[in-house]
């Protein structure tokens, strides 16, 4: 162990000297109160330390400690309903400690090392062991029981094996090399956690969110760019798919947002209650909160740690989403550092390797099988929030997201004025894995939903287009299957692609639900038109009839089928037999599966 002293500050930048042995990345303390951070730069003896605390009063002259390792998260049962900060210190020990503010140089394990926890092994004295091996159950909460693995790079057999209740410091089993296992262990951030293999997507992550799962599906284990300005509703989106999303446990990182926004997280969370199990949605999720008001330097570090806690309960077999809120704030402390530390700027002032380091942590999402024995597979999905200034999308940070990001939920602040959400814009929307879930809707909701989803995305540039023309001429200018479509595609956007967060039949949507509405959507166009050509006069349609009885459908637990596309041609020609032809899709949809195997709040 080195110690030096503290010869320059410049911000939350500071240099020791001397410091011959440092290495790149290597935590350290600074100062007489032991101010977290990480050695960014090694100049001969002299190391630059990126603090990860207020540096106000650090004076030169002061020690700094080395501690000959990285910034490391530990791993192990607790971490499910902590909130935890940027560097991995658990909030509510440091405030039960020093009150609402964290002083410098505060340290705090981030799991409780005097809790005890219930191990129940599942291997025997003589067992032969590799890195990835279950050995032993605890019951983490009621819905998700954490399976206690044998650290990377351990290997070899059990000499002991200890059951019953243990903190997470005491082993529980003991290798003949005297190697001991615990409950948990500790992994640098930086460094992805190892698997077996990588899996091809195909599973969808199914969100809840209709024009989400429908127009643009992200595959579990992909990665998704949420890019908008403000107002938009970004943190609103992250925190439905962090209610309503298909995923066994969730890690939600605010990343330099608001404190007001992440006291309603914690305000709102518990109060959450999770479906699978009628307790609260904080038995499986995991926030990480670094705030505006917070250090800019931990802002870096802060999605390093979610998504090492993510790839850690991935390794367990589970489906975890991470919500990072936002990526545009964690581009901002990569710049205000590369500021600091006077490297060559890119555009717009971002470091020149903002691309490389965005591809870095995006990379580790996917769906893998993991290490060791039993086999088992586990996915990691990334939802990153990014804040473009003035809703730009062409600024650096939303176009190196894009650049290695597998789908788009672009936000319109127009929809969001208009009260429409998800404010998603379908029109600069896209999704790279619409091929890759195809086959598992028609398998598990129904054989045309790739035709369904193709018919409306066409429906919606269509009326794009004549959108154009109607503003020229006037609507009632065009011809009747344009009106038709106009009317069509407007019940679409806002019966079928807008959800209520407050309607509790409508704030979810499960992907069975969500084809209901989306074929009723087509039916009503579908019927329309052959009314039309049968010489059905357009002001004879009954569309708001149609729009009423697609409304109910929305808001009904377990919509019917067949009434909306019947009330289209009301009182034209030959109504019953458009009737007939409803009520025959209505039938043939009600034999269709409707999302089996999919838990999901909305079901």
């Amino acid at each position: 162990m080195t110690c030096a002293e503290v010869v320059r500050v410049v911000g939350a930048l500071a240099e020791a000297r001397p410091l011959p042995g440092a290495a790149l990345y290597e935590l350290v303390r600074v100062g007489e109160r032991g101010l977290l951070g990480e050695v960014v730069r090694v100049t001969g003896d002299v190391a630059t330390i990126q603090v990860y605390e207020d540096t106000t009063g650090l004076r030169l002259g002061e020690p700094v400690e080395a501690t000959g390792r990285p910034l490391m998260i530990e791993l192990g049962p607790g971490l499910l309903g902590a909130v935890i900060d940027g560097v991995g210190r658990p909030l509510a020990s440091i405030a039960g400690a020093m009150g609402d503010f964290i002083a410098p140089g505060a340290r705090a394990p981030t799991l409780d090392p005097s809790r005890r926890w219930s191990f129940e092994p599942h291997l025997a004295v003589g067992a032969r062991v590799a890195a990835g091996d279950v050995l032993g159950v605890v019951q983490e909460t009621p819905g998700v029981a954490h399976h206690v693995l044998v650290p990377p790079g351990c290997a070899g057999v059990l000499a002991e094996v200890r059951a019953g209740a243990l903190t997470v410091a005491e082993p529980c089993a003991l290798l003949e090399d005297g190697t001991a296992l615990r409950l948990a262990h500790a992994w640098p951030v930086r460094t992805p956690r190892p698997s077996a293999r990588r899996i091809p997507p195909g599973r969808p992550f199914v969100t809840g969110q209709r024009v989400l799962d429908l127009l643009f599906p992200v595959a579990e284990g992909g990665s998704v760019a949420v890019p908008g300005g403000f107002g938009t509703g970004k943190t609103i989106v992250e925190q439905s798919l962090a209610k309503y999303a298909d995923a066994d446990v969730v890690v939600y990182i605010g990343c330099g947002e608001r404190g007001n926004e992440m006291a309603e997280v914690l305000a709102e969370f518990p109060r959450l209650v999770d479906p699978r199990t009628g307790r609260s949605i904080m038995e499986r999720t995991v926030l990480v909160v670094n705030t505006s008001n917070m250090p800019v330097a931990a802002r870096e570090a802060s999605l390093y740690v979610g998504v090492t806690i993510a790839e850690f309960y991935r390794d367990m077999g589970y489906r975890v989403a991470l919500m990072a809120d936002s990526t545009s704030r964690w581009a901002e402390a990569l710049r205000e550092v590369g500021s600091r530390l006077q490297e060559m700027p890119g555009e717009e002032g971002y470091p020149t390797y903002l691309g490389n380091r965005l591809g870095k942590l995006f990379e580790r999402a996917g769906r893998v099988e993991a290490l060791g024995a039993p086999r088992r597979t586990g996915a990691l999905t990334i939802v990153s929030a990014i804040s473009p200034p003035g809703g730009d999308l062409s600024e650096p940070v939303t176009q190196a997201a894009l650049r290695v990001a597998g789908a788009l939920w672009a936000l319109d602040p127009a929809l969001a004025h208009q009260r429409h959400f998800p404010a998603i814009d379908w029109e600069t929307s896209y999704s790279l894995y619409d091929e890759a879930t195809a086959p598992w809707f028609a398998a598990e909701v129904a054989a045309d939903w790739a035709e369904v989803r193709r018919e409306l995305m066409t429906l919606l540039q269509q009326e794009r287009e004549l959108r154009e023309i109607a503003s020229l001429v006037g609507p009632d200018a065009l011809q009747d299957r344009e009106r038709l479509l106009l009317e069509c595609a407007r019940a679409l956007r806002e019966l079928v692609l807008a959800q209520s967060a407050f309607d509790p039949n409508d704030a979810s949507s499960s992907p069975a639900k969500t084809y209901r509405l989306a074929r009723l959507g087509r039916d009503m166009y579908r019927e329309g038109a052959e009314a039309l050509r049968r010489g059905v006069p357009y002001e004879r349609l009954e569309l708001g009839a149609a729009r009423r009885a697609l409304a109910a459908a929305r808001d009904a637990a377990d919509p019917g089928t067949g009434a909306v596309a019947a009330t289209v041609a009301g009182a034209g020609a030959a109504p019953a037999a458009v009737g007939a032809s409803a009520g025959g899709n209505g039938a043939r949809a009600a034999e269709r599966p409707t999302g089996k195997g999919v838990p999901h709040a909305g079901a």
